[in-house]
């Protein structure tokens, strides 16, 4: 599954990009400060300061994203159809970010830790239900973000084709 997911987020996250107004692209993560190297494949010089963004590779990409995110994150333990979308807000939210949207989608304390309360909550909720709400809680924290005005559209288009691949999935 996880070449599947893999292949997906690559799709949303493109190539490599070097904009001084993102805070990702700069090694301290704040605009201005540090060096600003860039995203490339979704993986920010923010993230990874002593990565060459530039000249990142897609099977590096792979790697990185299996052995920083996927194992970690521990993946196998959701549904098949969850695990795409839990992993695409992980790599676009982070990973706290996107633990709290799962939890606020089955209604247990937010408290951005994945543990036996959440995945039994997880587990038990049908997984229609358990996608639909998730995205819900995507939607919402994208239309907080500052920077809305500018990447909203691109963030709903990402949305909408999550739907897509949610009803793909089930």
């Amino acid at each position: 599954m996880f070449h599947k997911v893999f292949d997906r987020v690559i799709g949303h996250e493109g190539g490599f990009q070097k904009m001084p107004h993102d805070r990702g692209n700069w090694t301290s993560g704040v605009v201005g400060q540090g060096e600003l190297k860039g995203t490339k494949f979704g993986l920010s010089a923010m993230t990874y300061p002593t990565t060459n963004i530039e000249a990142l590779t897609v099977d590096e990409a792979k790697m990185i994203y299996f052995y920083d995110w996927w194992r970690p994150l521990n993946m196998d333990r959701f549904h098949s159809s969850m695990q795409y979308q839990f992993f695409d807000a992980a790599i676009n939210h982070g990973a706290h970010n996107a633990t709290k949207m799962m939890q606020r989608a089955v209604a247990v304390n937010d408290d951005g830790i994945i543990g036996p309360m959440t995945l039994a909550e997880v587990n038990k909720m049908d997984i229609n239900d358990l996608l639909m709400l998730f995205i819900a809680e995507r939607i919402k924290f994208f239309t907080q973000v500052s920077t809305f005005d500018e990447y909203g559209k691109g963030w709903m288009n990402r949305m909408a084709k999550n739907l897509e691949l949610a009803a793909e999935d089930n």
